[in-house]
């Protein structure tokens, strides 16, 4: 038999409250979105004075010790990526130099070839067969580098050229090549031997 409250004892008690915890709308079966009524912690008018508040309060030192130390990184990075940029440069024009040393090494070695291949050329019996021999070699070394120093009809240049004979003339202006007696050869800047030129000029004073 149960006993019946008094409606004087049923008014002290506090109303029942039901919540749906359920993840999911029990009609369209779709996930809820959770909604916190106090909102995310520091959001707000509240959390942006308190914000405002905290950037206030930092240190102003700090920032000038950061900004100071970042420059010094950035500095360092800068000097650094130079001396590398340096390095490299170096390192390739030792490379090339090397290079050229020994190319220059290597033809010198040549030259006594060039010279016979010359006079068999000269002295050819009309086959062409010397002919085509001295065309490709001449074709790879050039290949190579090497060029040709003296030709007839150019202004004779002490430095790269070496007088066997010397024409004196009235009529001319300046010393030029007339025949060349042996080539000379250089490699870039490097001159391997002077080339073996006659000379003809104008006449030297009393």
């Amino acid at each position: 038999m149960s006993k019946e409250l008094h409606p004087k004892d049923q008014g002290e008690r506090a109303p029942v409250v039901v919540r749906d915890l359920r993840r999911n709308d029990p009609v369209t079966l779709r996930a809820r979105r959770r909604q916190d009524a106090k909102g995310p912690v520091g959001s707000g008018p509240a959390g942006v004075s308190e914000a405002r508040s905290e950037s206030s309060r930092a240190d102003p030192a700090d920032a000038t010790r950061l900004r100071e130390r970042i420059a010094e990184l950035t500095e360092d990075l800068q000097r650094v990526k130079a001396e590398y940029d340096n390095y490299r440069k170096r390192v390739r024009r030792d490379r090339l130099a090397i290079r050229e040393i020994a190319v220059v090494n290597v033809l010198t070695g040549l030259l006594p070839v060039l010279d016979a291949v010359d006079d068999a050329r000269r002295q050819d019996d009309g086959n062409g067969a010397v002919e085509v021999i001295s065309g490709v070699l001449q074709e790879r070394l050039a290949a190579l580098g090497l060029r040709t120093v003296g030709a007839a009809g150019e202004p004779f240049d002490p430095d790269m050229h070496e007088a066997c004979t010397y024409h004196a003339s009235g009529a001319a202006q300046e010393a030029v090549c007339t025949a060349v007696l042996r080539h000379g050869y250089r490699v870039g800047d490097h001159l391997l031997r002077p080339a073996q030129v006659a000379v003809a000029g104008p006449a030297p004073a009393a």
